[in-house]
């Protein structure tokens, strides 16, 4: 069971004289669990989400973001050793967050043109997959990986996905088909997905079920999705709801799940609701809090938490 543990979490804006977002955020999300994050508008949720992946648009000025392993966290033929169980993700590049099981779903996903959905995804996966490696080797096998590169070696010419049928990785071609295969018919998705482009000419919904199909490819301990539920109609939003769950109930993913609005969570039952104001966590609760919110609004959490609406 993974844990990512946030304490007193400060960050601002990395500009001069950039405005202080994060007074001191504390949250903590297991593996297997859902959290939602609620607030208002300019209220720190999805800075939160973007300095947990790394994001350089944001400076961290205090606190910690530490993620606690399990021996089988990555399987039961990764060892994970006993000094390596914790980590301090803000010591970390993003490409390192992922690969200890953190990942971000955007609430804007980018399109690319010419670069097809299937090989996106198994370059990803593979690219994770040998982070994790060189994460986690010891000492000895890291001076003699790096002692034995060639110039191609260091050039990256052994990884990269343009190298074409003699770079197999990790995963090989047909091994990922298969693994596509069963991730899609889990989330029940059209299997024509896998040969468009990366969200080129997606609907909303379509580019929003691709975040949870990444999710589900990559097997994140902890999923951070960001207003995943913006702007889906209902057939979309149950669409994206079930494959959420799926994450939780197939994977064993811990969810912390940001939005404005409780109509998702009908769908995604949350094990805990966060209300965050200022920068934040001023309150939480159970399910019956977001729905409070819905009834209320969040003036009533100010009144309460600050003495002030």
């Amino acid at each position: 069971m993974a844990v990512l543990e946030i304490s007193n979490l400060q960050a601002e804006v990395a500009e001069e004289g950039g405005e202080t977002i994060l007074e001191g955020v504390d949250l903590e999300v297991e593996s297997g669990e859902i959290h939602a994050l609620m607030g208002p508008n300019g209220s720190g949720k999805s800075t939160t989400a973007k300095v947990i992946a790394g994001h350089p648009a944001y400076e961290v000025t205090g606190g910690e973001v530490l993620i606690h392993l399990e021996e089988g966290d990555f399987g039961a033929d990764f060892e994970i050793p006993a000094d390596k169980r914790t980590w301090d993700l803000l010591d970390l590049e993003p490409n390192e967050r992922a690969a200890l099981g953190v990942f971000l779903g955007f609430q804007y996903p980018a399109e690319i043109e010419g670069v097809t959905m299937v090989n996106f995804l198994r370059t990803a996966l593979n690219a994770k997959l040998e982070e994790r490696e060189e994460l986690f080797e010891d000492e000895d096998e890291a001076e003699e990986a790096e002692g034995g590169d060639t110039n191609e070696d260091a050039a990256g010419y052994d990884t990269s996905p343009m190298e074409g049928p003699a770079d197999e990785g990790e995963v090989s071609v047909s091994e990922f088909q298969q693994l596509l295969q069963e991730k899609m018919e889990q989330l029940d998705m059209d299997e024509s997905f896998a040969s468009r482009y990366l969200n080129a000419g997606f609907s909303g919904g379509e580019k929003k079920q691709n975040e949870v199909l990444q999710a589900a490819i990559l097997e994140p301990s902890i999923a951070v999705l960001d207003e995943i539920d913006s702007g889906l109609d209902i057939d979309r939003l149950q669409d994206v709801s079930k494959g959420i769950n799926a994450l939780r109930d197939e994977q064993g993913t811990g969810i912390l799940q940001i939005t404005h609005y409780q109509r998702i969570l009908d769908y995604v039952e949350p094990d805990h609701v966060h209300v965050m104001l200022d920068g934040e966590i001023a309150m939480s609760g159970g399910a019956e809090l977001a729905e409070k919110l819905e009834d209320n609004g969040y003036d009533w959490v100010r009144e309460e938490v600050y003495g002030t609406a």
